[in-house]
């Protein structure tokens, strides 16, 4: 299995950068392997989300395209909203993994938002269910 590259954005703010080869959203944790060879595995819980990327450096001039307009993905259009205040907006394949179609009560640990902006460093995104504060879909 290919190994991917990963970027952990934790609760407390910190990130940690690595390679998973084998990530699963039924999983209490994520092994990821960094750069000089360590093996981390780190619980899920801890984390705010887990972004699968181009690169590990990405283009910090860049902005991102908070749009829908001119997109051509397909799936539930959602704009998430972290609870120390940052949002993403994108797609979730397949029905929503929540109940009520707010995020009250998710009924897994997390979900996969595919960005809506595709020139992205962000490949996709699993966003852990205990980070968020709402979800809007459209």
């Amino acid at each position: 299995m290919e190994k991917r590259r990963v970027v952990l954005n934790f609760l407390d703010g910190r990130m940690m950068k690595g390679y998973a080869d084998q990530f699963s959203a039924k999983n209490a944790s994520v092994t990821i392997v960094d750069e000089s060879s360590k093996r981390h595995e780190v619980d899920l819980k801890e984390l705010k989300a887990v972004f699968f990327v181009k690169t590990f450096e990405g283009d910090r001039c860049r902005r991102e395209l908070k749009s829908f307009a001119g997109s051509s993905a397909s799936g539930k259009r959602v704009l998430v909203r972290f609870r120390d205040g940052e949002t993403l907006m994108g797609y979730v394949e397949g029905g929503v993994p929540w109940e009520k179609s707010f995020f009250l009560e998710s009924k897994k640990g997390g979900f996969i938002l595919k960005p809506v902006d595709s020139g992205s460093n962000n490949i996709e995104i699993f966003v852990v269910s205990t980070s968020v504060e709402d979800v809007t879909c459209f």
